[in-house]
């Protein structure tokens, strides 16, 4: 009689941890946040071809950071971009931390208006993408 009640226990604590098991939701981590605290010098929004453009960020991933992309594009005029990824490195696999680069303006970038795009990807694959105008030119 026992081991009918301790085997019928066992069968029940089983079925019981595998119910829970399948129906606890997979927690999803939330998407990337991003601040741009600064773009361009001093936060000038501008930047000269030739030279290079100053750009920090603030990043919370709780997914953790799988890659980030820098887009800047002409807005008008043309379909000049320039483009820079992050895939390894210091702010790959990390949850919290402050980007800051300096984005190299190559010498025949045109004059202008410019839209950028800071993206950020976690593990997860997802993106949040934060933008800026910047002028670039003297």
């Amino acid at each position: 009689m026992k081991t009918n009640i301790f085997k019928t226990l066992i069968v029940a604590f089983a079925t019981i941890t595998i119910l829970a098991a399948c129906n606890k939701e997979e927690e999803k981590a939330a998407a990337p946040v991003i601040t741009l605290t600064e773009v361009g010098h001093e936060n000038s929004h501008r930047a000269t071809p030739g030279d290079d453009m100053h750009l920090e960020a603030d990043i919370v991933a709780e997914g953790l950071i799988n890659a980030i992309n820098v887009e800047l594009h002409l807005e008008e005029g043309g379909d000049y971009e320039i483009e820079k990824s992050y895939t390894e490195g210091k702010y790959i696999g990390v949850r919290n931390t402050e980007f800051h680069e300096h984005i190299d303006i190559p010498a025949d970038a045109p004059n202008g208006e410019y839209h950028l795009h800071f993206t950020v990807t976690d593990r997860e694959g997802q993106q949040t993408s934060a933008t800026a105008h910047v002028i670039v030119g003297e």
